[in-house]
């Protein structure tokens, strides 16, 4: 199934959370953070501008990896695959 993402919405497959800290410590599920960078894999066609027919054009693209806000958009299972639909305004960065 393909997921089609409507005006500023954004489909992002977020990033794995980090398992380990820094000295090497293996975290339990329950006490790792909530991971806020994703890879970008649906844009929408933009938001429409009032009173016209023109839509402002997306900042990011497929494919982008972006940082975006903790506890932003909706999660969704599509083939068994957990993604994120969030708006185009909860994304803060694209990572290079």
């Amino acid at each position: 199934m393909k997921i089609v993402p409507l005006n500023d919405r954004v489909v992002v497959r977020p990033q794995e959370a980090e398992a380990r800290t820094a000295g090497g410590i293996v975290l339990p599920e329950a006490s790792r953070e909530k991971s806020q960078q994703g890879k970008v894999l649906a844009v929408g066609d933009g938001t429409r501008i009032d009173g016209t027919d023109r839509r402002t054009e997306p900042q990011v693209s497929e494919g982008d990896r972006v940082l975006y806000t903790p506890y932003s958009g909706s999660t969704v299972v599509v083939n068994g695959e957990s993604l994120l639909i969030l708006s185009e305004r909860d994304i803060l960065a694209v990572l290079d």
